[in-house]
């Protein structure tokens, strides 16, 4: 697995998901239980992993959608 998106922001998060998931993409949310241990106040980023196999599609569908992705 390969990290696609890392953000804070959980309603980017979500629209990210929905649109792998829309092309068939599996995608993996990682670091959710975080905000246990942080009190649910959204400092520690959340990953968006890809299969090695997918990352190039998946990372052209988030382009393509107006995401800004980190190199």
């Amino acid at each position: 697995m390969k990290q696609l998106y890392r953000t804070t922001d959980m309603a980017n998060m979500a629209f990210a998901k929905a649109l792998l998931q829309g092309e068939d993409i599996d995608c993996f949310e990682m670091d959710v239980n975080m905000s246990v241990l942080e009190g649910s106040i959204g400092i520690f980023p959340r990953r968006l992993m890809v299969g090695t196999a997918d990352y190039e599609a998946a990372r052209t569908v988030l382009i393509d959608n107006g995401f800004s992705l980190e190199d």
